[in-house]
């Protein structure tokens, strides 16, 4: 029997593993729920609202990435912290995301009219934001999961924002990565609970005025959810 040598089949082993579907299941949280939305817009749009539409593209882009990926709770059912990454490890998941918007603490907040009715807003801050946890069972994969999302953050030309390690009361998160935008967020109930590596995604500032506009425009979204499944994707085929 004649035996092919390594150099030679290189070539087409590369190929193979480069068109091989990544070995993950992705459960994909809609953070907030219907009963309880999270924060409110500039606009006045509530958080489960952006939170519901990034999910849904996100769930999308990963199947075109051929990731396997589950959206919970699609109808925003009223649901428990704990029950969230409970329901990821009873689906099979192996990655757990969870999809949220961000706001500032209150001492930033002006207020401006907008359709006749007085809303919050600042425009102090900008970018998204990336947290782990170290209570996670899977720490330092949820790590490499959120350096594998942050390139592809940065790739598209967004920038993190960093206001969540300011030392005040209510923020003082350990930055792990600031180029990256990575927090450390231990007691993130969504996080330390999870039996896989699981990543918290601050997709952006919706009480900034400017980027609430872009973060509601689908095409944005679109964008954005793009280079979260690229992110997932690389990690998983590691």
């Amino acid at each position: 029997m004649r035996i092919v040598g390594w150099m030679a089949l290189s070539p087409l082993i590369l190929a193979a593993l480069a068109q091989a579907e990544p070995a993950c299941k992705v459960a994909v949280d809609i953070g907030h729920h219907r009963a309880a939305t999270g924060a409110t817009s500039a606009r006045g749009v509530p958080e489960w609202s952006f939170n519901a539409a990034l999910a849904k593209m996100v769930t999308e882009a990963l199947e075109r990435q051929g990731v396997a990926a589950q959206l919970l709770n699609p109808s925003g059912d009223p649901i428990e912290l704990r029950q969230r990454p409970a329901d990821a490890a009873a689906a099979g998941a192996t990655v757990f995301l969870s999809i949220h918007h961000d706001s500032v603490q209150d001492k930033y907040l002006s207020t401006w009219q907008w359709q006749g009715n007085d809303q919050s807003y600042s425009d102090r801050f900008s970018g998204y934001g990336l947290f782990v946890s170290a209570k996670n069972p899977a720490f330092e994969r949820s790590q490499a999961l959120a350096e594998a999302v942050g390139d592809q953050l940065l790739g598209l030309g967004l920038i993190p924002s960093l206001h969540h390690a300011e030392p005040i009361l209510g923020e003082n998160r350990p930055l792990l990565d600031t180029r990256r935008g990575i927090y450390r967020y231990d007691d993130l109930i969504v996080l330390k609970y999870a039996a896989m590596p699981a990543l918290l995604i601050e997709a952006g500032i919706i009480v900034n005025r400017r980027d609430e506009l872009i973060l509601a425009d689908d095409s944005a979204r679109r964008r954005f959810a793009g280079a979260i499944a690229k992110g997932v994707a690389s990690y998983c085929r590691r």
